[in-house]
Parts: structure tokens; C-alpha cells; sequence
């Protein structure tokens, strides 16, 4: 859906996800802009969500956070009525919040990641339309990450392989879009947890 009224608001970032053998991997950005002004130098777009599952962020920040905020509760909800909340049950409630908010929709397009019985990826767009992929980039510079993805992507990739190709994507990304940089974090998420990485 192309929606010219959102052009102002889509102008930078890019996030990265990607399945691997016994992983996933996220990646994003750290600049935000505001047309050709940087805002911001260490902005955060990936939020975990529970100790098993993240999200990525592009687009209107207000409208990423309250959703995080959201989604982080909900989550608590459910695991405390009975067991941690499936990864694919995350990207179907977040797909109904969308959903609802479709003629009032929020300025977003996100990654959810993560890893339960298997890593999962789910791309996300603003009236809850979600998709299960094996890799996805979001954001500004998702076109030029995605000619990586495309040329790199293997299946069942350790989780090493799989670093190095999100690592590539996210340095395309940067060298070809000005609202794209500050260098990036890598999420890695498997079984046993999480791990959050700075590249410079």
C-alpha cells in the first residue's frame, strides 16, 4: 500500500532480520532525521519485547514506542497467566492492534523476531498485515539491504554466516542512503536468550 501522505514520515532507517540455523538475527540503524537534520546519533530501533522475542522500528518513533510499550505488557500478560508468549501469537496480536487502528493507522513498519521452538521472523506493516520470511529489511534503505540478502542468503546458515550477512546488508544500506548510519546494533536471539552487539 503506497500512501503519498506517508512519504514525509518514511524518510530513514533501515532494520534488518534474518532466520538462521538455531538463531535470528536483527539489526537497525542508530541515526534518526527529521528531513536533512539528524536528530539523533544513538537512536534505539530494536526493543525487546520479552526475553525471547524483538522488535524492529521504522517510521513515526511516537507510534513505534506506544506499540513497544503495548506489546512489552502484553506479553508480561501472558506469561504470567501461563507460559511465555509464542512468537507467532506476538505477530497475530500485533497484526489485530494494527488491524483496528486501520483508518487512524500508526506511521510504522516493523520486524518482529524470535526464537521459541524455532527462530521466526514476521515483517509488519501499518494495518497489521504480517508476513512469516526468512529474511526482511524495513526502512529507507531496506531496497539496497535487500539486494544482499537476496545474493547471500542461505538456508540454515550458522549463526557467524548469518551476522556477516546482516552486517553487509546494513553497511550497503549506510553507504548508499544519507538517513541511514552511526553505525548499528546486532540482536542475536536464540534458545538460550539474547545478545545485543554496537558496529561502528
Amino acid at each position: 500500500m503506497h500512501d503519498e501522505k506517508m512519504d514525509k514520515y518514511m524518510k530513514g532507517t533501515t532494520t534488518v532480520g534474518l532466520v538462521c540455523k538455531d538463531a535470528v538475527i536483527l539489526a537497525a540503524d542508530h541515526r534518526a532525521t527529521m528531513g536533512t537534520l539528524i536528530a539523533d546519533k544513538e537512536a534505539k530501533k530494536i526493543w525487546e519485547i520479552a526475553d525471547h522475542m524483538a522488535l524492529t522500528t521504522a517510521g513515526v518513533v511516537g507510534d513505534n514506542q506506544a506499540l513497544v510499550r503495548l506489546m512489552k505488557a502484553e506479553a508480561a500478560l501472558y506469561e504470567l497467566q501461563s507460559r511465555k508468549m509464542p512468537v507467532d501469537a506476538a505477530a497475530t496480536l500485533l497484526s489485530n492492534i494494527l488491524n483496528q487502528q486501520r483508518y487512524y493507522p500508526l506511521y510504522i513498519q516493523m520486524i518482529l523476531g524470535g526464537y521459541d521452538t524455532e527462530g521466526r521472523v514476521y515483517e509488519v506493516d501499518m494495518v497489521g498485515g504480517i508476513t512469516p520470511k526468512k529474511y526482511s529489511a524495513t526502512g529507507s534503505g531496506s531496497p539496497v539491504s535487500y539486494g544482499v540478502l537476496e545474493a547471500l542468503f542461505k538456508e540454515n546458515m550458522n549463526v557467524d554466516e548469518a551476522k556477516e550477512v546482516v552486517t553487509k546488508a546494513m553497511r550497503a544500506a549506510i553507504e548508499r542512503d544519507s538517513a541511514v548510519g552511526n553505525g548499528f546494533d546486532i540482536l542475536t536471539i536464540t534458545k538460550k536468550g539474547m545478545t545485543r552487539e554496537q558496529v561502528k
